[in-house]
């Protein structure tokens, strides 16, 4: 790091490049960035400027160019200090006065793991003669602030008086060829295919991009794909310094820039170079008289991590969070809770969980049963998963099952895919489940305020062995697996939608119609609505008692916490804050439901639900009954009805009695987290969430704990929040898309998974956090994930736009209940529609449109 603080990120892999053995890199020097910063230090009206500059925001375009303008304009006027200036000059004189220079910023902030800054300062090429030497380095510090550099570093949260620049001065080569080498595919993020962009001339033409590259992939020493470019334009060095585009010979513009054997030794230098970073590596190279010389070298930041394997087998991993509807990063303590609490194996990659399902494709049974739940899940993921089957070299498939299943592994049987359902088609059965799991959660409450320390924490592990036992019990997948296979037999576009309204013993639908309870208690009374609108703290419920109509709104709120206050955006997270502990987070759709409903919606609601499944009901056993065999349909489908009507909103529970366990073992941890601030081993309570599980053990175990491991996964944590996770990924870092395949759909429609039946138009609105849901009765929801926590906003708006999410997911579910129109797995929806635009939602063929 100290390397890094002194010559900057290029200046650093520089040097590291010239360590590795058979690796040509021209001869050069680096200016520290001590230069620079006594350059600063000693110019007042700079920092002054810098002052300034630290106050401004992304937005403040028209400001950030004028003051990077002025910084820019001081910094290339300075003379360059006396004693600066004579070690430049000792140092050109020893390589050679009279050679051209390439002159290279490098800045402390760039061309790290996390953040590449690729781009962000100058250089400057061909450059000969002192004079033009000192001017040119003179413009390398002032690049630093460039407009775009000032902005991506305000974007990454970098302090501007913080990154330090330092300069390279490197002999120029003059290639035949340049370009680029990633040494892993940038589309694909595949770790094993390395990619080459080749043009003629000076690779600034690439980089800039004016003309289009050649591009090679390659995979353990065989070229696999070319695509050869019309090369029209090169940049040549001039003999007198700087640089001139010229066109390119018309027979030499479709002629492949480098021979298929120079490839292979360009896969063979990138992945020397790789293996000596330890990280996919951005190669820039040139080609002189048939030698590679490589003139810069930076970590590939935008890879998706590849969850770790301790073999050298393939892999193929789907995310959990699509599953879940939580795409958004984990922190350590949740992941590791999560991986406690889970039926089989998870795997970290970048803050999230992956399952690793290689064994399940490879066997013939269990693959076509896996392929065809997650499909119904995410159709997204079964066409992914197909495209790895498809290539049939992948995954070494069993010969049979015979094997497999006499031998009754374990893991495998723990799966969900073995559960079936019901036998007997008692009602009771759900009361029962829920009965029971009520007690246990008492139980669990009043149990674990005895314990502390790591009884508290062995206390946690045996309870979460009982809770995975309980999320196993045969009877409780049963009847999920029962209405989910009522509603296939139906068969019949719009039908299970529409019986599955308002159904029975859905503990998610219900917290949204109740929060409308909780909006009548509070309507009658402007000044708590007033109070509503200001408050920001969270202790608010104890002020209320001032106002008229306070401690009604104050019991109706603690009864609704009481029994959902477990809940909050990302639950499945246990260091997300719940709404017991902020319950400002439901304001916004307390008064939504004020402003945009009459008194007594809730129950009207829930009974024209009830009435539309009734007259849907009536009208196909009506259909069946006049068929030849009539008589028989009719009973099958009243069968079917009363499975999904009766089982249907069981669907919902085993997460909320989840969800419950999980808040109640964080209130007992963040209390033995105050003893460890007492005792001065952490700074604050919510540092035990950059914990594991177990490292959190073995923090109460000992009363010691290396802060650098919470420094560490803090950090760690930033950088995953800037990554889109994955549906599938294979060991080898290959990201598998998934592509719907419809056809006769309008045209400019946006493809999707129809999940809740029916058309409808309206206002979008864009919302990625509650606290920002300000709707009106009649909008259409667009978002990244629904989970549990958005139901109270689903009594607001009309129709559902979701990135990510399956038919099963708890978006689709309570979208079919309160009969919303629904589409999910909609690619970038938050990107491509703007808020306020008019859309058309189709939940019955699977499509959005945008009207205006």
């Amino acid at each position: 790091m100290t390397k890094l603080k002194v010559v900057g990120g290029k200046g650093v892999n520089l040097g590291e490049l010239t360590k590795i053995q058979g690796i040509l890199v021209p001869d050069g020097f680096c200016i520290s960035t001590e230069a620079f910063k006594r350059i600063i230090e000693e110019t007042s009206s700079i920092n002054e400027l810098l002052d300034q500059l630290s106050l401004l925001k992304v937005e403040d375009r028209d400001k950030i160019s004028e003051l990077s303008g002025e910084i820019r304009s001081f910094i290339e006027r300075i003379t360059i200090p006396q004693d600066i200036n004579e070690e430049i000059a000792r140092l050109l004189s020893r390589l050679g006065e009279k050679n051209a220079y390439a002159i290279r910023s490098s800045a402390t902030a760039e061309d790290l793991p996390t953040a590449s800054f690729a781009g962000q300062q100058d250089t400057y090429l061909n450059i000969i003669g002192k004079k033009a030497i000192y001017q040119h380095i003179s413009k390398c510090w002032a690049s630093l602030f460039t407009e775009r550099a000032v902005i991506y570093r305000l974007q990454n949260g970098f302090d501007h008086r913080k990154v330090h620049l330092s300069v390279v001065v490197q002999k120029m080569v003059f290639p035949q060829v340049a370009g680029i080498l990633f040494t892993a595919d940038p589309v694909t993020f595949n770790r094993k295919v390395l990619s080459i962009d080749a043009g003629f001339g000076l690779g600034e033409a690439l980089v800039r991009g004016l003309v289009n590259a050649d591009i090679y992939k390659v995979c353990n020493g065989k070229v696999i794909d070319k695509k050869i470019s019309t090369k029209k334009l090169a940049i040549y060095a001039l003999k007198d310094g700087g640089t001139k585009e010229q066109k390119i010979e018309p027979e030499r513009q479709n002629r492949q820039a480098l021979t298929d054997e120079q490839i292979l030794q360009l896969e063979r230098i990138g992945r020397k170079i790789e293996e000596h970073f330890g990280h996919p590596q951005d190669i820039e190279w040139c080609l002189v008289d048939d030698t590679f010389h490589i003139v810069q070298s930076r970590p590939i930041t935008t890879l998706y991590p590849i969850p770790e394997a301790n073999d050298e087998e393939n892999h193929v991993y789907v995310s959990v969070g699509h599953q879940q509807m939580m795409t958004d990063p984990i922190k350590p303590l949740g992941l590791s809770l999560f991986q406690l609490t889970a039926a089989r194996p998870m795997y970290k990659a970048g803050g999230r969980l992956f399952v690793d399902i290689t064994q399940d494709l490879a066997s013939p049974v269990r693959r076509t049963i896996l392929v065809d739940v997650l499909g119904k899940s995410d159709p997204l993921i079964r066409e992914a998963l197909m495209t790895i089957l498809d290539r049939g070299d992948f995954i070494k498939l069993l010969p049979d099952d015979k094997q497999e299943r006499s031998s009754g592994n374990s893991n495998q049987r723990a799966s969900s895919l073995d559960f079936q359902t019901l036998t007997e088609y008692d009602p009771a059965i759900i009361s029962d489940l829920i009965e029971r799991s009520q007690t246990s959660i008492e139980d669990l409450k009043q149990n674990i305020q005895t314990k502390s320390g790591l009884d508290l924490i062995d206390f946690i592990l045996e309870d979460i062995q009982q809770l995975k036992k309980s999320l196993s019990n045969p009877q409780s997948f049963g009847v999920i697996m029962t209405a989910m296979n009522a509603s296939s037999w139906l068969n019949e576009k719009n039908v299970a939608d529409k019986l599955s309204q308002a159904v029975p013993n859905n503990i998610t639908s219900s917290m949204g119609l109740e929060l409308l309870d909780v909006a009548d208690v509070i309507r009658p009374y402007p000044e708590v609505i007033d109070y509503f609108q200001q408050v920001k703290d969270d202790n608010f419920l104890d002020e209320l008692v001032k106002f008229n109509g306070g401690k009604e709104t104050q019991d109706a709120i603690y009864a609704y916490l009481n029994r959902y206050g477990m809940r909050c955006a990302g639950e499945i997270d246990i260091t997300r804050p719940r709404w017991s502990e902020k319950p400002t987070t439901l304001f916004p759709i307390i008064l939504s439901n004020i402003k945009n409903f009459e008194p007594g919606v809730g129950d009207r609601k829930f009974e024209q639900g009830r009435q539309e499944a009734l007259k849907k009901e009536q009208e196909l056993l009506e259909r069946l009954q006049q068929l030849p065999d009539g008589e028989q349909k009719v009973e099958q489908t009243k069968r079917m009805i009363n499975l999904i009507r009766n089982f249907a909103g069981y669907r919902e529970y085993p997460k909320y009695a989840i969800v419950n366990r999980y808040f109640v073992y964080k209130k007992a941890l963040l209390k033995e987290a105050e003893h460890l601030v007492q005792a001065n081993i952490i700074n604050e309570k919510e540092d035990i969430y950059y914990l594991t599980f177990e490292e959190l053990r073995e923090v109460v175990g000992t009363n010691k704990l290396n802060y650098q491991i919470i420094n560490k996964q803090k950090d760690e944590y930033k950088l995953y929040e800037k990554l889109t996770p994955p549906r599938v990924i294979t060991s080898d870092g290959e990201i598998i898309a998934g592509r719907y395949k419809r056809s006769n759909l309008p045209a400019k429609a946006i493809v999707s998974l129809p999940v809740s039946s029916g058309i409808i138009e309206g206002r979008a609105r864009v919302i990625l956090n509650i606290e920002d849901a300000d709707l009106e009765d009649g909008d259409i929801l667009v978002t990244s994930f629904t989970d549990p926590s958005w139901t109270p906003l689903f009594v607001s708006i009309k129709g559902l736009v979701t990135e990510a999410g399956g038919l099963m997911t708890h978006g689709a579910v309570i979208a079919r209940e309160y009969g919303l129109p629904a589409v999910v797995g909609v690619e970038r929806a938050t990107k491509l529609i703007d808020d306020g635009q008019r859309i058309r939602v189709n939940g019955t063929d699977g499509y959005l449109e945008i009207l205006s």
